[in-house]
């Protein structure tokens, strides 16, 4: 698996991971809202230099300007709700992709500190022989993403394998470069420390999910 982790150089993508991050102001949903979105656009640009262009003309008003245009048919999918904003971020810059839509949760069915992944509404565009980038903003077990991966893969065949991701802990790449193929391009806004004991990103954010859009039942 190729990582890129897009926070190791100093950027503005440093300021907003910053005001995620910050407990002040976790009470402006919309602000956290924006900064996801922004993280993404930055990770879309970034992401964007691995993909495969061809040669174009453009008629300008005073002539012929040689050019390059994304070849590459590419697939937005996100996991529900948390991907919302992040995957927002990726279609201002990528506004001709398709779109998909996954919801993935923990489920504990003993009520303790174990669970297992449910994967159940799905809405995706044909996959096959497409570039496919999967979006969830927080990598903690891997769990969802490599549940939904293989949801996916029973849809079809993409030709390239994207993961966006803005914060991860090293368990979770550990479990996906366990289970996914190793051609998949792993896309890292930033790298924290470990799991707690109920498997949360230290330090991590909190929920993002609920900082997007209000506490869930």
């Amino acid at each position: 698996m190729q990582i890129h982790i897009l926070s190791e150089n100093n950027s503005v993508l440093n300021h907003f991971l910053g005001q995620i991050r910050n407990v002040n102001l976790h009470n402006d949903s919309m602000r956290f809202r924006r900064n996801i979105e922004r993280i993404g656009e930055i990770m879309a640009y970034e992401l964007s230099k691995e993909l495969h262009y061809s040669d174009i003309e453009i008629q300008t008003p005073l002539g012929i300007k040689k050019t390059t245009q994304i070849k590459d048919q590419l697939v937005l999918c996100s996991i529900l709700r948390a991907g919302i904003p992040l995957h927002m971020g990726f279609l201002n810059y990528f506004d001709s992709a398709e779109n998909g839509f996954v919801s993935a949760f923990r489920h504990h069915p003993n009520n303790d500190a174990y669970f297992d992944i449910k994967v159940e509404y799905q809405a995706i565009a044909d996959i096959n022989n497409k570039n496919l980038l999967l979006i969830d903003p927080m990598l903690a077990t891997g769990q969802s993403i490599v549940a939904v991966f293989n949801r996916l893969m029973e849809r079809g065949t993409p030709k390239e394998i994207h993961i966006a991701v803005t914060i991860a802990a090293p368990e979770g790449i550990a479990f996906l470069e366990k289970h996914l193929p190793h051609n998949c391009h792993l896309w890292i806004a930033a790298l924290d420390e470990k799991l707690d004991e109920k498997s949360y990103i230290v330090p991590g954010l909190g929920d993002a999910g609920d900082l997007a859009f209000g506490e869930k039942l």
